[in-house]
């Protein structure tokens, strides 16, 4: 962060902190063949393992028309870039 201003570090932490807050945390138990190939897939995409978890649920609840539209179309707004302000 050497480099940065104190106001861009600010923001960006407050942006992290809202994000996190916005997350539900919970265990989970899962086989381990299952963990190991979501590893694997994790690797591949350069993601975390929960961040791969949330992918494959969220893509799941999309195709099975479960996903509540706020959260599909703020997802799709973010991937394109709309939904970034700067």
């Amino acid at each position: 962060m050497q480099g940065m201003s104190s106001d861009l570090i600010q923001a960006l932490y407050t942006e992290d902190q809202t994000l996190m807050a916005a997350k539900k945390a919970f265990p989970l138990r899962i086989n381990e063949d299952i963990w190991q190939a979501l590893r694997r897939w994790s690797d591949d995409e350069l993601r975390s393992i929960n961040s791969q978890i949330e992918y494959v649920l969220r893509d799941a609840l999309r195709k099975a028309g479960r996903l509540p539209q706020s959260v599909d179309q703020s997802k799709a707004s973010k991937a394109s870039g709309s939904g970034r302000t700067r």
